[in-house]
C-alpha cells in the first residue's frame, strides 16, 4: 500500500441524504446505522451536517443527530460537518457541545461553517440574514470563549467551560484565514476544484499561528470518493447526487435522491444536462487500483492529514461496499486504537 495513503486518516461525513420512496426518518436511522459500519472498518471519525428546509436532507439538528450516533457506537469519533455558527447563538452551541462531551469524553469534534440559510425563507424562520455570515470570526472567537471562561459577560457556560472539544473551521470563503488565524484545524473541499484547494490550503498553512487548540496546521481535505469493482459502477454511484444538484441549480430546490436507473431514463434539458454532466466531473470514483492512485496524487499535492468522504447515493448498500473498498485502500484495520501513541501530525486533544 501508497506510504502517503497509509499515514493519512480517513473519515466520513454522512449527510442523512432523503431518498425517493424512503421518509426523513429513515434517513435519519440510515445514517446511525452507517457509523456503526465504518466504526467497524476502522474510519477515523464520523460527521453530521446541519441543513433547514432542505427536502433533500433529513439532517437539520446536527447536535441531536450526533448525540444518537455516539450513543449507538463506541470508539469512532463523532462531530459535526458542520454546525453553522451563524445561525446560533454561541453560547447555546458551547452548551450542546458540552453536553455531548460530557456524555461521550473524548470522542467529540465541533466542525464549525460560516453559511446562513439558502433562501430568503430560511433565513427570515431563522432570524438571520446573510450579513451575520460577516461577523463569523468574532462568533467563534466568543464561541471559543466559553469553553475558555473568558466570556466579559460574567456567565458561565454549563457544562462546557473547561472541556476540550476539538474544534475544526469548515473553509468556506473566507474559513481558510479565519482557521488559519484562530490556529485551527481546517476542512476544505472539494475535490472537483483541486487548483483552488491547493491555494487554498497554501494559504492556511502559510498564515496558520499556532494556538492552545493546534500547535500545527491541520489540514482535512474534502470529497466524494466512490469505490467499486468496476468503473461504470463507480459512476452510477455519482449519478443521484449530481441529478440532485443539477435539478437544485435549474429549479432551485435540492430534491430526494432517485435510483441511479431512474436518473439515466430522465430527460433533461440543455442547461440540466450541463450541470448534471458538471456533477460527475472531478470527483474520485473507479476500482481499487484507479482510487488508490488518485488519492496518492491529491495527498501528495495537498499534504493533507486526513480525508473526509462525503459521498452520498440511493444505494446504501452499494455506499457501504464503496466504504468496505476504500477501506481496504487505506488499510483501516491497522487503525490506531484509542488510547494508543499519536502519530507525528495528530493535533491535540484527541483530534
Amino acid at each position: 500500500m501508497s506510504s502517503v495513503i497509509a499515514s493519512t486518516r480517513f473519515s466520513v461525513l454522512d449527510r442523512s441524504r432523503t431518498r425517493e420512496g424512503h421518509t426523513a426518518p429513515e434517513a435519519l436511522r440510515d445514517t446511525v446505522r452507517l457509523a456503526g459500519d465504518l466504526e467497524r472498518l476502522g474510519y477515523h471519525r464520523v460527521w453530521v451536517s446541519e441543513h433547514h428546509g432542505v427536502p433533500g436532507v433529513a439532517g437539520s439538528a446536527p447536535t441531536v443527530l450526533a448525540a444518537a450516533v455516539a450513543a449507538a457506537t463506541r470508539t469512532i469519533r463523532v462531530g459535526t460537518g458542520g454546525v453553522m455558527l451563524p445561525n446560533h447563538q454561541p453560547l447555546v452551541v458551547a452548551e450542546q457541545f458540552g453536553v455531548l462531551e460530557s456524555l461521550f469524553p473524548g470522542r467529540i469534534d465541533m466542525g464549525l461553517g460560516r453559511s446562513v440559510g439558502f433562501t430568503d425563507g430560511v433565513r427570515k424562520a431563522l432570524g438571520r440574514d446573510k450579513d451575520v455570515a460577516d461577523d463569523f470570526a468574532a462568533q467563534l472567537d466568543e464561541l471559543l470563549g466559553w469553553f475558555r471562561g473568558t466570556s466579559p459577560t460574567g456567565v458561565h457556560a454549563r457544562p462546557a467551560e473547561g472541556l476540550a472539544v476539538p474544534p475544526f473551521v469548515l473553509a468556506m470563503g473566507e474559513g481558510a484565514t479565519i482557521a488559519a488565524r484562530a490556529g485551527l484545524p481546517m476542512v476544505i473541499g472539494d475535490l472537483r476544484n483541486r487548483e483552488k484547494m491547493r491555494r487554498g490550503v497554501d494559504h492556511y498553512r502559510e498564515t496558520f499561528r499556532p494556538s492552545a487548540w493546534s500547535r500545527e496546521p491541520y489540514v482535512v481535505i474534502s470529497g466524494t470518493v466512490a469505490v467499486a469493482a468496476t468503473p461504470e459502477e463507480a459512476r452510477r454511484l455519482l449519478l443521484p447526487e449530481a441529478w440532485s444538484m443539477a435539478h437544485s441549480r435549474t429549479r432551485g430546490t435540492f430534491p430526494p435522491l432517485p435510483p441511479a436507473e431512474r436518473v439515466e431514463t430522465l430527460p433533461m434539458t440543455d442547461r440540466e444536462r450541463g450541470f448534471y454532466e458538471s456533477g460527475l466531473t472531478g470527483h474520485i470514483a473507479g476500482t481499487e487500483d484507479q482510487v488508490t492512485h488518485e488519492l496518492e496524487t491529491v495527498l501528495k499535492e495537498t499534504a493533507a492529514d486526513e480525508v473526509l468522504v462525503t459521498t452520498s447515493t440511493y444505494d446504501r448498500e452499494a455506499l457501504l461496499d464503496s466504504y468496505r473498498r476504500l477501506a481496504a485502500v487505506a488499510d483501516l484495520g491497522t487503525a490506531r486504537p484509542p488510547g494508543t501513541a499519536p502519530r507525528p501530525h495528530d493535533p491535540p486533544q484527541g483530534q
